[in-house]
């Protein structure tokens, strides 16, 4: 966890914010940090793109008020905290960074919201991730199997080859928070695409039976909503790999989000949409037509359930003849159903029928 290129850029941002305060000061001026409104109404759905963005709105920390002020001091403690972290190669979670602020006097947190909140509004500013700040988040990334060769330069700035199929356990390799390629190098595959699957009940399903191997797969658990470092890899896998990536949930709205947190970017990162969503990411997971073409057992909808897909009628990352005509159906059936429903059928339905279906509309199995 050495200090590289992207902590000394995120350094000299940080003090540019520094300077920038200093310079108001030494002016007479009320010092103020401008940065778009992060407001639902200043988030946009970028279609050229297909993620989503902050708009052009902007507001500003101001000393003029009294919260302002105390966020632009805690702003110059946290700067200094970073520095500090990145000059003697630690890190610290984004939790540690709210205790942190004990230290701070009248300057402390008065919840972790307001503490991730600053760490966000960095990213914003500087254009960097929270990750070169040495910020880690509290969850890990998701587990990897499948004939991936890459380098780990580990906490010893020692390099580690693997291969995350021969040299990994059951539970297959584990995405560290920071996954750029000063940490992690992707050296070479053979396989033909990435499944990223919402549930660990499935995605151990999918390495007991070997599918993997038979059908030459990067397997990804995404732990249900997917930490940045799994999104992050696996957009890399897409990108310098050029692997398709295929994403496979439930049925239900929540597991929704997940493939579209995945493919278009989630609102909470619109910052970062773009490092961060892979648009290409096709849907593969059960759906209400599934539920009727398979038979498969469903529990009922919850008012909450219903609420959530009237709203994704309305979200622009399922605007299309798809999406409306399935979420549609879902409300008219007013059911839900798990991936492990297919285990009706038994332990093999998945990897030797279901699957093989979706995949095959896709162009992606194996000939």
């Amino acid at each position: 966890m050495t200090s590289n290129k992207r902590n000394d850029e995120a350094v000299q941002r940080l003090y540019s914010i520094s300077e920038s305060i200093y310079k108001q000061l030494e002016r007479g001026e009320i010092p103020k940090m401008t940065l778009p409104l992060r407001t639902k109404a200043n988030i946009k759905f970028d279609k050229k793109s297909s993620v989503w963005k902050y708009g052009k709105q902007k507001g500003a920390r101001s000393a003029k008020r009294v919260r302002g002020a105390m966020m632009l001091l805690r702003t110059s403690y946290m700067l200094e905290f970073i520095q500090e972290m990145i000059e003697s190669d630690r890190s610290s979670t984004l939790r540690e960074s709210y205790y942190i602020s004990e230290g701070w006097g009248k300057a402390k947190f008065n919840s972790q919201d307001e503490s991730n909140m600053l760490a966000e509004d960095l990213e914003i500013v500087t254009q960097c991730m929270r990750e070169d700040f040495k910020l880690r988040p509290e969850e890990d990334g998701a587990r990897v199997i499948g004939d991936l060769n890459l380098v780990e330069t580990d906490r010893r700035g020692r390099l580690k080859a693997l291969n995350c199929r021969d040299d990994v356990g059951d539970s297959g390799y584990g995405i560290p928070y920071n996954v750029e390629k000063e940490k992690l190098k992707l050296s070479s595959t053979s396989a033909k695409f990435v499944i990223a699957v919402e549930t660990g009940g499935m995605f151990d399903r999918l390495v007991e039976n070997g599918f993997d191997e038979t059908e030459d797969a990067v397997l990804v658990h995404l732990k249900g909503q997917p930490a940045r470092s799994t999104r992050r890899f696996i957009k890399r896998l897409n990108d310098e790999m050029k692997l398709p990536v295929v994403v496979f949930t439930d049925c239900d709205p929540w597991s929704f989000r997940i493939y579209a947190s995945v493919a278009y970017g989630a609102i909470k990162t619109a910052h970062l949409s773009e490092y961060l969503a892979t648009p290409s990411a096709e849907f593969i997971g059960i759906t209400a037509s599934d539920i009727e073409a398979y038979d498969l057992p469903t529990d009922k909808l919850t008012d909450m359930d219903i609420r959530a897909l009237n709203a994704e009628l309305k979200d622009p990352r399922f605007n299309t003849g798809y999406w409306h005509n399935e979420i549609e159906l879902m409300l008219k059936m007013g059911k839900k159903a798990e991936q492990q429903a297919l285990a009706k059928y038994g332990l093999d339905y998945v990897t030797n029928t279901y699957l093989p279906e979706k995949l095959n509309e896709l162009g992606l199995m194996r000939k």
